[in-house]
Order: structure tokens, then sequence, then C-alpha cells
């Protein structure tokens, strides 16, 4: 079965975007040639991605205008907005839970939770992310978008893999 996972970026402080939805504080402590390419691997397992309308418009109006960067994989955006799909983007106001459910049960690689909040914290409600892949950014931002809100019921995650490079920690857990 294919497994849902997030693969996200956070502040020390549990932020995935600052007071203004901004995510300009996603680099390390400045020297890029310590960064190491995690996406590249990661994305070699995945050939689905979700997201919500949010980090939707934010790729397509300020960190990716030009060019679809998930062209490879299958894109699902949950909206209740009305928008044309794509070959590559399917628009959609379906329940993320049912469309994560029916995904799940079909052959393929792994699904990408991209973002927003809300649809990480939907999903978490369900217990349907089977992985979490969190890059810590060493910044404190004080305020803005929390990664986890609070959600029903406690979930036990067993580590799996932790690396540090540029003055980011990347942990990797998994359900128990």
């Amino acid at each position: 079965m294919r497994k849902a996972v997030l693969f996200i970026a956070m502040s020390l402080d549990g932020y995935i975007a600052d007071r203004h939805g901004g995510v300009g504080w996603l680099d390390g402590q400045g020297n890029d040639g310590e960064n190491i390419d995690t996406y590249s691997e990661f994305v070699k397992n995945i050939d689905t991605v979700l997201m919500g309308w949010n980090t939707y418009h934010q790729i397509v109006t300020e960190l990716s205008p030009a060019e679809w960067v998930y062209e490879d994989l299958t894109s699902y955006v949950f909206t209740h907005n009305r928008s044309c799909s794509t070959e590559q983007i399917c628009f959609t106001n379906e329940n993320p839970i049912d469309l994560l459910k029916a995904l799940k049960s079909q052959s393929g690689k792994d699904i990408w939770i991209c973002g927003g909040a809300n649809l990480i914290e939907q999903l978490m409600s369900e217990n349907l992310i089977d992985r979490y892949y969190i890059s810590v950014i060493p910044v404190l931002l004080g305020g803005g978008i929390r990664l986890f809100e609070e959600f029903p019921n406690q979930q036990q995650l067993r580590l799996v893999k932790t690396q540090s490079y540029n003055g980011i920690v990347e942990l990797v857990y998994e359900h128990k």
C-alpha cells in the first residue's frame, strides 16, 4: 500500500509560515554550500502531491510563477474556488480524507502531503500520515502559521533518521 508522507520545513518554534504567510526564512545559517539536496532523493519515491489552495497559490505566485515545479507528479489542490484542472493539476473540493484513502488503495509510489496546515490537520486527525519528514530551520519566528495545531488523539511515532547540515536538522518519523 502507498504511504502518505508529510515533507515540510518548520521554524524551531513550530511555524511553517511567518505572520504574513511568507517563507523567505527557509534557509540555513547562510552557507548554501553546506546544503544537502534531500528533496531530490525524497521525490524519487513520490508520484502524487496533495496541497491546499494557499500552498498552491504561494507556489504559483511567489515561489515558482514561471513554471509548475511538480510537473512530473500528479497534483491535487483542495479548494472551493472554481478552477479548471489541467493534465498535471486537479483542482478538487472532494473531502481530503476520502481522496487520500482512495489514492492509498491504488497502485503507485508514495503520496506527498505538501501543505498547508489545515490539510495536514485534517489528515492527522484520521491518522492518515504514515511518515513525517520535518526539516527544522534555525530561526524563531515568534508567530505565524503553526505546523501542528490541536488534533483529537495522540500519535506515537518512531524516529527512523536524522541528519543535519547548515544549521538545519532533518527528522524522519514513522508511525509505531
